[in-house]
């Protein structure tokens, strides 16, 4: 049997007396995707911080591949693509992407960052500072960044947040395309339809713990109504 490419059991945060999370357990297969929506609050971005090893849980187990996900050798199997970009505005997007190639230590960092700066259609901006972009053009900056170094795992928190509808849908198309091309993927979000679209599966989080699960095809209705039916709870 195939080990899960993301694998949570019995994951528990606590922030002193306040519990982030409690008793999460999630299974992801090697090439699928999970959706995690939730009000804000509900503990979605201490859950995917937790899964690219940039915390340690105060209880239970997170592996990628099988391995601890705070060790080095899983953290070189994600990338993570956070709610702000945190980019080097100062910097070109070319930049960005040979810096974040060498900080991995790829072996050809320009022509890496150039092959994903085509993939994400921005060959033509590449030597332009990332301040001056739009929040969708950095955007895909950010998560040609966080594929710089080939991951297995992909995780994003909340990447549809002040896209315009065109930057949204052109959005959805690089996460599709990246779905197909077998990347595990981990995605909070807020946009129903978009976890319907992208996702294999979803779970819904409220106060730290998994009030809803469905598994795919997805239907953003039926998603809708396990959100409010969580957050009303």
């Amino acid at each position: 049997m195939t080990a899960p490419a993301i694998a949570v059991r019995g994951l528990e945060k606590r922030f002193g007396f306040a519990v982030a999370l409690g008793g999460i357990d999630l299974a992801v297969p090697p090439g699928r995707s999970l959706a995690v929506l939730g009000a804000n609050g509900a503990g979605k971005s201490t859950l995917l911080r937790l899964v690219a090893g940039l915390a340690r849980p105060s209880a239970g187990v997170v592996e990628i591949d099988g391995l601890r996900a705070h060790g080095r050798a899983a953290r070189a199997r994600v990338g993570l693509v956070a709610h702000a970009s945190f980019l080097y505005a100062a910097l070109s997007a070319r930049e960005n992407l040979v810096f974040a190639a060498r900080l991995h230590g790829v072996a050809a960092p320009a022509a890496r960052a150039a092959a994903l700066l085509e993939e994400a259609g921005l060959a033509a901006v590449a030597d332009q500072p990332v301040g001056g972009f739009s929040r969708g053009m950095a955007q895909r900056v950010a998560i040609a960044r966080g594929l710089v170094h080939d991951p297995a795992v992909l995780i994003l928190d909340e990447p549809f947040t002040g896209l315009d509808r065109r930057a949204a849908e052109r959005l959805a198309a690089r996460l599709g395309a990246l779905r197909a091309q077998g990347r595990t993927l981990l995605l909070a979000t807020h946009d129903v339809d978009a976890a319907a679209r992208l996702a294999d599966a979803a779970v819904v989080l409220a106060r730290g713990r998994v009030a809803a699960e469905r598994a795919g095809p997805l239907d953003a209705a039926d998603l809708e109504r396990a959100l409010a039916a969580a957050e009303a709870a």
